[in-house]
C-alpha cells in the first residue's frame, strides 16, 4: 500500500505535468475574453488553485484538461457577472421604434427562480459562443467596451485607432451576435 507521502507526490507531479502542459492554451483562451493583463492572469491563477484543492479534497478528475477548460470558462463567466459596470446600463440597442434595449434586460433575471436561472445560464454560454465566433478585432472593441466598460476614448488612446473604427467594429458585433443570438432569446421569451 502506497503510503501518504508517495500519494502526495504522485499528486504534485500530476499538478505539475497539468500546469506545463496547459498553462499557454488554458492563457490564450483566458485572453480571448479578458483584455486585462491582471484580470487574465487572476482567472489564470484561479484556475490551477482550483486544480490544487480538487487534488487536495481528494476529487477524482478524470479529463484533467476539459476540467481546466470548464473552470476556466466558468471564472470568466463570473467577471463578466461581476462586470457590470455602468456600461452595462447603457443603451446596448434599440428596438425599431425608438425605446432603448439595455443589455440587462436581455438576460432574464437570475434571482427569480431556477427556471430563469437556467435560462440566462443558457443565453450566457450562448453568447460566450456567439462571441467567440466574432472576428478578432470586433470581439476585443466589444468585451473591452461592454464587459471591461473602457470608454471609446480610452479604448481610441489605447489602440490608435480612431473612435469612429471602435465604434463600428461594435455596431458590427453587435448585430452579428442579434442575429446569432434572436432565434435563442425568442425561444426563451416564450
Amino acid at each position: 500500500m502506497p503510503s501518504d507521502s508517495t500519494t502526495i507526490t504522485e499528486q504534485d507531479r500530476r499538478i505539475s505535468e497539468a500546469i506545463e502542459r496547459d498553462r499557454p492554451r488554458l492563457r490564450s483562451f483566458i485572453r480571448r475574453y479578458v483584455t486585462d493583463n491582471g484580470e487574465a492572469e487572476d482567472i489564470l491563477q484561479d484556475v490551477f488553485y482550483e486544480l490544487v484543492e480538487a487534488y487536495r479534497m481528494m476529487k477524482p478528475i478524470q479529463h484533467v484538461t476539459a476540467w481546466l477548460f470548464r473552470v476556466a470558462r466558468n471564472r470568466i463567466v463570473d467577471l463578466f457577472r461581476r462586470s457590470r459596470s455602468s456600461s452595462l446600463h447603457e443603451t446596448a440597442t434599440s428596438y425599431d421604434d425608438g425605446e432603448p434595449l439595455l443589455l440587462e434586460d436581455l438576460l432574464p433575471s437570475g434571482d427569480v427562480g431556477p427556471e430563469e436561472a437556467y435560462a440566462r445560464n443558457l443565453l450566457l454560454d450562448a453568447l460566450e459562443e456567439a462571441i467567440e465566433e466574432l472576428p478578432a478585432t470586433q470581439r476585443q472593441v466589444f468585451l473591452a467596451h461592454e464587459i471591461e466598460g473602457i470608454s471609446f476614448k480610452q479604448l481610441s488612446a489605447e489602440t490608435g485607432l480612431s473612435i469612429n473604427t471602435l465604434l463600428s467594429r461594435k455596431h458590427y458585433a453587435v448585430l452579428q451576435l442579434r442575429r446569432r443570438l434572436q432565434s435563442i432569446y425568442e425561444d426563451i421569451a416564450r
